[in-house]
């Protein structure tokens, strides 16, 4: 029996308008930007956040391979029909065009493919000229003075340049020339530096597995910020463990690496402990690091396997996943989000806590002062446990003999029958 089908075109000025709001702040957009110049095999990128009113603009131009035409216009498709193989940094095919119209209303890129022919291709996605005519309309755009600007930085080499205007989600509406408006601007650049040396750090750090990258933003060569502090001499780094994740027919590894970095008073320097606390400072700092093919997705907090602590801000772990786990992980469009598989935050627990304990351990010896010198407050051989202490060693213990589950079902009758001793105890 045969059966009746329909093709509903989705209205592109709905849409749109839509996939602005899809949860890309302004650093993560240009994030997403930096990840295609790194799929195409660029060793520099250079970024331009410039303000000038209602004209402010962004340009984003990299060393790579550069596009075909017909890859040009395939790349300004949302949902671009190229396949992704394993470690690219895209997903949905949504990210240039997702990232760059949550920021602004016009998106122009120029590319030049190869590096001994001057034949510079350039396209336009304009959301107004979408809306007007409700239409997935792409169009090769005038020479204004950005466009003719950008076609001048691949006069020399082959590349891309991605251009940003209309930036109508970064400045106001109304005095878009005013002094807030700059120093927004502004911020928006030390924000966009602190979150790209944080993100992109294992290409920064010429890290051999990922590759030398150079980028700079109005100039600026990023340095890269390490969140495990591996050159400072008092970092502890605990042995890796691996786990084996299995997704319907799809399996893969993810590597959990843990580290329990110095207290303020064995650092290097008071700058360096500074520096280390990072963008959210040292509480929200600590937690898991969730790699996906080298490049950071998430940061700070334990996925819910424990809270954060005053008392643990000095730990820190990597997990790092491939991009054959994407579905297991479950990431988002922006790349700023995974959830850890419930059949790994279990077998994440046990070294987890030990992880915690440490850091505790560590920040406890430090936690008592006489003037400026930092003591041990407990005495030789002794050592002084608050309760919740006692029971995350519970937990811990438990989970190394193989008797974690055991250890669930007692806390559950602890909490039923004596709830105040439960809570005292942190379970």
């Amino acid at each position: 029996m045969s059966k009746s089908t329909f093709s509903v075109t989705p209205s592109a000025a709905r849409l749109t308008a839509s996939l602005r709001d899809i949860g890309y702040d302004f650093s993560a957009a240009v994030a997403d930007l930096v990840d295609n110049s790194i799929t195409a095999g660029a060793s520099r990128i250079d970024i331009l956040i410039e303000f000038d009113g209602e004209d402010s603009r962004v340009f984003v131009a990299d060393d790579g391979m550069g596009m075909t035409p017909n890859g040009l216009l395939e790349a300004l498709r949302f949902g671009s029909r190229r396949d992704y193989g394993v470690g690219d940094l895209g997903r949905y095919g949504l990210g240039l065009k997702t990232a760059s119209l949550s920021q602004g209303r016009c998106l122009t890129v120029v590319t030049r493919r190869a590096q001994d022919k001057k034949l510079i291709h350039a396209r336009q996605l304009d959301l107004d000229l979408v809306i007007e005519f409700d239409d997935w309309l792409v169009i090769d755009p005038q020479r204004t003075e950005a466009i003719s600007r950008a076609r001048r930085m691949l006069e020399e080499s082959r590349g891309t340049v991605v251009v940003w205007e209309n930036l109508d989600r970064v400045l106001p509406e109304k005095n878009a020339s005013g002094g807030w408006a700059k120093r927004r601007m502004e911020n928006l650049v030390k924000k966009t530096e602190e979150h790209l040396a944080m993100v992109f750090h294992r290409f920064l750090s010429c890290d051999p597995k990922a590759g030398e990258l150079v980028i700079t933003i109005n100039g600026k060569k990023l340095e890269a910020w390490d969140p495990f502090a591996l050159e400072e001499k008092y970092t502890k780094e605990l042995p890796v463990q691996r786990f084996e994740i299995v997704r319907g027919e799809t399996s893969g590894w993810v590597t959990l690496r843990r580290y329990v970095l110095p207290g303020r008073d064995r650092f290097s320097s008071q700058a360096e402990f500074d520096r280390l606390s990072g963008p959210l400072k040292w509480n929200r700092q600590q937690g898991l690091y969730t790699y996906r093919a080298d490049r950071l997705v998430q940061w700070g907090g334990w996925s819910g396997i424990r809270a954060i602590d005053e008392h643990t801000k000095l730990a820190r772990a990597s997990l790092d996943f491939d991009t054959d786990l994407d579905e297991a992980f479950n990431i988002n469009v922006a790349k700023m989000r995974v959830a850890v598989p419930a059949q790994l935050r279990h077998m994440l627990e046990r070294p987890i806590n030990e992880l915690c304990l440490l850091a505790d351990d560590a920040y406890r010896k430090t936690s008592k002062r006489q003037g400026d010198r930092v003591i041990d407050s407990r005495p030789p051989g002794q050592i002084t446990a608050s309760m919740p202490d006692v029971g995350l060693a519970l937990k811990s213990a438990a989970a190394q003999v193989g008797e974690y589950p055991a250890l669930r079902r007692i806390i559950t009758q602890l909490r039923e029958d004596m709830p105040e001793i439960a809570t005292t105890l942190g379970l």
